[in-house]
């Protein structure tokens, strides 16, 4: 799918939210309505909406939520060898039902590069970042000699916060075996990761990976390796801009937030959250398109739905899995 054909009643009919006839009202994320399908299921339904700086922005990325749940189903099919996955079926292109997991709150960042958060907290003169020391002298979007884990803590409401795993460990909020063995498949899963991108000349930046408990089994959950929680450079040029000090060409979310910037938002106490441009929804509907394609090998083919028509899809769908 072109850009062509993003029209104007494409933009106007975006799954922004979903209500399910007969169902109790879901659980509202940034970008996925989440309902309860009895104790051991979930249905996610993955909508248009878009976020940075932990806000939703007013206007929704046309397919965005096809994009993004499948994308996520084809990055969860790579790792299942190394890790239990919450992925029990993709019954739609919205919607993946799932185990229903208890959620451990801790965001699992890895990060290859200075790049993004990490080179916004260098540049401001910090060395340290979540209890990991930086070295002087780094250029932005530079590789760390080893992916470095940078967690944060994950909020029900507003931002989520840096925090260092001694501090979770002093906490209490994982305990220490449980959190070794995060760590430890957290790395595995990035390592995979990033095979698979050099494999399609891309390099994994960066990521964040969320886990859970099912049955007490640690289980990667919410998403992974997509546009909306990873970074991914063009490996081909990587070198020469990192060299010249230019920026590195990507496919990520960062240039939404980078652009946010420009309008004087950073999601900080008396900003205005900016209006998306129609022509600009249709560029970011492209990256996502272009990341998909780059990292699965084939073209995004996009279902039409409206959301009336979606909502009664659901009905039947999730009746089946209860």
């Amino acid at each position: 799918m072109d850009n062509s054909s993003i029209t104007p009643q494409v933009l106007d009919n975006c799954i922004t939210k979903t209500d399910v006839p007969g169902t109790a009202p879901p659980y509202r994320g940034k970008v996925r309505d989440v309902y309860s399908l009895g104790d051991d299921k979930l249905g996610i339904v993955a909508s248009d909406r878009i976020s940075a700086f932990d806000h939703i922005m007013k206007q929704a990325i046309p397919y965005k939520g096809q994009i993004l749940n499948a994308l996520a189903a084809f990055s969860f099919s790579k790792v299942e060898d190394l890790v239990a996955t919450h992925i029990i079926d993709v019954p739609h292109p919205n919607v993946t039902i799932a185990k229903k997991c208890a959620p451990i709150p801790i965001e699992v960042v890895i990060r290859a590069c200075l790049t993004g958060h990490a080179a916004r907290v260098y540049k401001s003169g910090r060395r340290t970042l979540c209890g990991v020391e930086l070295p002087d002298g780094m250029r932005e979007n530079q590789q760390f000699e080893e992916p470095i884990l940078t967690p944060a803590t994950k909020a029900e409401e507003g931002h989520d916060e840096d925090i260092s795993e001694q501090e979770i460990l002093e906490r209490n909020i994982v305990d220490s075996d449980l959190w070794k063995e995060i760590r430890v498949k957290a790395f595995r899963v990035f390592e995979r990761g990033q095979k698979i991108a050099r494999s399609q000349g891309l390099i994994l930046v960066d990521t964040k990976y969320e886990f859970g408990l099912y049955d007490g089994e640690v289980t990667l959950i919410d998403e992974v390796h997509t546009a909306d929680s990873s970074r991914y450079f063009y490996a081909d040029e990587y070198e020469e801009r990192l060299r010249e000090g230019k920026p590195q060409k990507q496919l990520s979310k960062e240039f939404l937030r980078e652009w946010l910037m420009e309008q004087g938002f950073q999601g900080k106490e008396g900003q205005t959250l900016p209006d998306l441009p129609d022509s600009f929804r249709k560029k970011v509907f492209e990256r996502y398109a272009e990341l998909f394609k780059k990292l699965t090998g084939n073209a995004f083919d996009p279902t039409p739905v409206q959301v009336d028509e979606l909502n009664e899809k659901l009905r039947s769908i999730f009746s089946d899995y209860r």
